[in-house]
Parts: C-alpha cells; sequence; structure tokens
C-alpha cells in the first residue's frame, strides 16, 4: 500500500463497538476511519460520501440490515471492499453476506493487533477468510444442496487450467502462492482470475472461493 491511507467506514448499532474499533484502527498510523454508522442505510450514503476503501458491517442491525447494505453497496461505481463483522464464525448470515459480494469476515472479538493487520490484508485486495471457517461455514448451509448444483454447472464452463486457479483460490492462496503451484508467471495467474471472475459472475475471489467448496473441488 506504500503510504497510502487506509479509510475506513465503521457500522455497527452498537455505539460502543463503534468506539472500540475506531480506538483500535486508530491507532495505526496508515489507516483513518473516515465515519461510522449505525444501521445499512445510514452505511450506503456513507460510503457515497466518503467513498472509503474498506467497510467494516455488521450484519444483524434492525432497520436496513447489513446484508441488504452489502447487496447495494457491491452494486455501486468502484465499490469499496466490505469485510462482514459477527459475533460467531459459524453464522449462516455470513455466508450470505459473503455470497452478497463481502470480499471476507471478522470476529468481533478479534485481538486488536490481528485486526489491525487483517484491515491492510484486505486493503490489499486479498480475502479476509481463514479457510477452516470457509469451510465449517459451507457446511453448515442449510441452502448448500442448491449452492452446489448451481457451483457444479458453473465450474464445469471452466477450462482446466482455470479449474486449478479455483481450486487454489478455494484453499486461500495468493496469486504469488498459485504461481509457485502451478508453475506459472504471477502475471498469467492474474489473468486467469479476472478472466474467471468474468465467467463465473463473481464479484471478488471470495466468491470465487466459496463456490469452489461448493462444487468440490476443495476437500472439506
Amino acid at each position: 500500500m506504500g503510504n497510502k491511507l487506509i479509510r475506513v467506514l465503521v457500522v455497527d448499532d452498537e455505539p460502543m463497538v463503534c468506539a472500540h474499533l475506531r480506538t483500535i484502527l486508530g491507532s495505526a498510523e496508515d489507516i483513518e476511519v473516515v465515519d461510522e454508522a449505525h444501521d445499512g442505510a445510514a452505511a450506503v450514503e456513507a460510503v457515497v460520501r466518503h467513498r472509503p476503501d474498506i467497510v467494516l458491517m455488521d450484519l444483524r442491525m434492525p432497520g436496513v440490515d447489513g446484508l441488504t447494505a452489502i447487496d447495494r453497496i457491491t452494486k455501486l461505481d468502484q465499490p469499496p471492499k466490505v469485510v462482514a463483522l459477527t459475533t460467531f464464525d459459524a453464522d449462516q448470515y455470513v455466508l450470505r453476506a459473503l455470497r452478497s459480494g463481502a470480499s471476507g469476515f471478522l470476529v468481533k472479538s478479534t485481538p486488536p493487533e490481528d485486526l489491525i493487520s487483517l484491515v491492510r490484508v484486505a486493503a490489499d485486495g486479498h480475502a479476509v477468510l481463514s479457510p477452516v471457517a470457509a469451510r465449517r461455514l459451507v457446511a453448515a448451509s442449510s441452502e448448500e444442496e442448491a449452492a452446489r448444483e448451481r457451483a457444479k454447472l458453473m465450474a464445469s464452463k471452466l477450462t482446466e487450467r482455470e479449474t486449478d486457479v479455483l481450486t487454489c483460490l478455494g484453499e486461500g492462496l495468493s496469486n504469488a502462492q498459485i504461481a509457485s503451484k502451478l508453475f506459472l508467471s504471477e502475471a498469467t495467474v492474474k489473468g486467469y482470475v479476472s478472466r474467471m471472475l468474468v465467467k463465473l459472475g463473481c464479484t471478488n475471489r471470495t466468491q470465487a472461493g466459496l463456490l469452489a467448496y461448493d462444487a468440490g473441488l476443495v476437500s472439506r
């Protein structure tokens, strides 16, 4: 990221949670909390007003909830990266948030130093998602059967090499790690990922990674 400030919007219906996140993130020199919002509607307005790089979004809020807000935000022109905030990592709302375009999720009890580093990871365009948690989420999904059928159909349209790359995304690998594993250049991997996202109709790497789980490409 160089010296570029990472601009963050914090969204939670509990002002105390917002204050806590502000204090933690504000202690990092390269992160600025530009605003906070206490419901989904205010969150969408704040995104339009401030154009943050990252939105930390609580999912369960009265009025317009986080899922609806994520759906609206990811449809904006040049949307920010949205990271879902949750109380426990097997929350079905999280899976729905990821399918709606969130680039990952954080548990609210994440230690302060980890929270700062994970915001930096998200700002760099990587998924904030542990493969273990993703497996648990997908396994717990009540919509799993329909999602599996759809994912298998989508994955069947890919070439063999694209399928290899998609499997690596499901394993949570970075472009550099995929390049090393498949003996490709990083630029080639980047090209594969971009084309694949379009083919699969995925917003980001996280959605593609989930699709790899659903299609059975990654062992659970």
